[in-house]
């Protein structure tokens, strides 16, 4: 029986970036905690206005 195999190896993936992923990690963490920042300020100036 003779099958056909292919493995791609994944160093050879053109788009990929390995060397910024401790950036990238951090750059996501800070953003969603700036993101959620905004949003939770916003909340509590809605909150304030709402009631009065």
């Amino acid at each position: 029986m003779d099958t056909n195999v292919h493995f791609n190896d994944a160093r050879d993936h053109v788009n990929e970036e390995p060397r910024n992923d401790l950036f990238d990690l951090i750059a996501g963490v800070g953003g969603m905690a700036g993101f959620m920042t905004v949003i939770f300020a916003a909340m509590v100036i809605i909150k304030f206005i709402i009631s009065g």
